[in-house]
């Protein structure tokens, strides 16, 4: 499961691993060292409703 956040000219996603309550980065494009932790902390404080959120549509058991 991941998300992808955009903001003018910057771009990432990243990978949620729900299991060890974690992020990793698939990429992050023009994104400063600011912008990483501010999106990185709205993941964090939104994580369980993202999650949730992510199952409900897609189904409990699809991962990606």
């Amino acid at each position: 499961m991941h998300v992808h956040a955009v903001k003018a000219e910057s771009e990432c996603k990243y990978w949620l691993n729900p299991e060890l309550f974690d992020v990793s980065p698939e990429f992050e494009w023009n994104c400063s060292p600011r912008l990483r932790r501010e999106i990185r902390q709205i993941i964090f404080e939104h994580f369980d409703q993202i999650v949730d959120a992510w199952r409900e549509h897609f189904g409990e058991n699809r991962a990606e």
